[in-house]
């Protein structure tokens, strides 16, 4: 890759990961190892290799001949963008078929890359650091759903337990139930009661991980008209999950609302993934669930971090990362971070230590739709914030981050802002991106987005009075438009106004 290409970090270089699963083969190229990464390329292929595997004992034969053929070009991919090490894992149908080795063979020469066959409580344990990688104060149980197996991990205060792996994977599913929803239901429950790891999980999250229950989730998404296609962090209530899966295990896949939005090839396997889900939800009895973008293959790349990497926030990380791609100056939101938390006590806020977290992501987007043209920089980047590809972040935070920046824009006007965005925030965030919105609206008049201004201002209180105060040399930025600014501030916190000059 280009290390001039502009909108790029180059610095590490990009890493690809091929994950040879049951069902599908998958290249994923990450721009670089960074604590949140960003996928710089995409590909997969279902290529249903071990859809032989349970019943005949080898890899599916065409599917071999195909897989040589995708390697081939995701190593090509892989050296088209620079990828220097590409690493390779293997997982349940190539650990258990008669032929892996062979195919194993095959697969390095196509590569060019040693393949890792990954044991079943490896992949748990991988599969549980994609969590926490996404999900930092993650506290339930984990489930890794692919086309062979499922793996579970418990997730406690940062520590992952070790893993169970059973052989409740989709294609193998299928096969084992004679193609028969009820008695595939009935497998999934007699394997799972065996579960050690599940009576721990009442009343807590259940992580779902896995393309067969991302698309359970985007079901319910269309069934429900969710205004966010956001799967990382999509939580459900357990009881409204169950209810959903039986309309699911009872219906015709192909008449369910939204089943569009699942590929043909995937559609086949998602009432086992259903049969599988309705059998944890019973006997975990969890109080959400939660699905996850991440998964074992960022679990891989978060193991290759320092520990100072991984004790990164994952959002910060992220919201610096686009403010120094998009935005006018990196300094300058970071000096509205700092800025923002002395008018909030200005103000008389007092905000818990997550809305500081929001808040300080929040100043470092605040600019990101600059070049947009003004008519349309709020609408911008509400739906650029919205639909970002953030980690370490729920989606009433979401909500928040996308309408501090709009507000900031749009005048604090609520015109063109779609009521479903807002009602996914509580009420408490919803007036706080307000309120950050006038800081913002006051902040970047005074600087015009520019380093080295700010921190010479302040915004104060005398009383009833909210002052923004400048020094001397700045006394030339107050005017009537900045004082209208101050006002429409001071009026969201119940407040008089003015400017005071000589002081800071």
């Amino acid at each position: 890759m280009d290390g001039s290409n502009r909108g790029v970090f180059s610095s590490s270089g990009p890493v690809g990961v091929v994950d040879i699963g049951s069902n599908s083969v998958r290249l994923v190229i990450y721009e670089r190892l960074a604590r949140s990464p960003t996928r710089f390329f995409n590909e997969k292929v279902l290529l249903g290799l071990g859809r032989r595997v349970a019943e005949q004992g080898f890899l599916d034969e065409k599917a071999l001949l195909e897989s040589e053929a995708t390697l081939r070009r995701f190593r090509a991919l892989a050296d088209q963008t620079g990828v220097q090490d590409l690493v390779v894992l293997a997982t349940a149908a190539i650990r258990e078929a008669e032929n892996g080795a062979d195919f194993i063979e095959m697969a390095e020469a196509a590569c060019r890359s040693e393949v890792r066959i990954l044991t079943g409580e490896e992949e748990a344990h991988y599969a549980g650091l994609g969590i926490l990688s996404g999900i930092p104060d993650a506290d339930g149980v984990c489930g890794d759903l692919g086309g062979g197996s499922l793996e579970l991990v418990n997730i406690s205060q940062g520590n992952i337990s070790h893993g169970e792996t059973f052989p409740l994977g989709g294609l193998r599913l299928q096969h084992a139930s004679g193609k028969n929803l009820k008695e595939a239901r009935r497998i999934a429950v007699s394997h799972l009661q065996r579960s050690q790891l599940l009576p721990a999980l009442a009343e807590r999250s259940f992580y779902a991980i896995g393309g067969t229950w991302r698309s359970l989730a985007r079901l319910h998404m269309r069934n429900v008209g969710y205004p966010l296609d956001v799967m990382q962090q999509y939580r459900i209530e357990a009881g409204e999950m169950s209810n959903f899966l039986k309309k699911v295990l009872r219906s015709d896949i192909g008449s369910i609302e939204g089943i569009e939005s699942v590929s043909r090839q995937r559609q086949a396997l998602v009432p086992y993934g259903a049969a599988v889900l309705s059998a944890l939800i019973k006997i975990g009895n969890p109080k959400w669930v939660m699905t996850s973008a991440l998964g074992l293959r960022e679990g891989v790349l978060y193991s290759k971090l320092d520990p100072a990497e991984r004790a990164e926030d994952p959002l910060i990380s992220a919201a610096a990362e686009l403010a120094e791609l998009r935005s006018r100056s990196l300094v300058h939101a970071r000096e509205l971070i700092v800025w923002s938390t002395e008018a909030m006590q200005a103000i008389g806020i007092e905000e818990t230590t997550e809305e500081k977290r929001l808040r300080a992501a929040a100043c470092l987007l605040a600019d990101i739709g600059w070049r947009a043209h003004p008519d349309y920089r709020g609408q911008q980047s509400l739906n650029i914030i919205a639909n970002a590809a953030f980690v370490g972040i729920d989606h009433p935070g979401r909500a928040y981050l996308a309408m501090a920046v709009y507000y900031r824009h749009s005048g604090l006007s609520e015109a063109d802002l779609a009521p479903a965005i807002r009602d996914l925030a509580t009420p408490r965030l919803q007036e706080l991106a307000k309120l950050l919105a006038g800081i913002f609206r006051v902040g970047y008049l005074v600087s015009a987005s520019m380093p080295g201004i700010i921190p010479r201002t302040a915004i104060g209180r005398s009383g009833k009075i909210l002052q923004l105060r400048l020094p001397t040399d700045l006394a030339m930025l107050a005017g009537g438009r900045l004082e209208a600014r101050l006002r429409q501030l001071g009026n969201l916190c119940g407040l008089n106004s003015e400017i005071r000059i000589g002081e800071n």
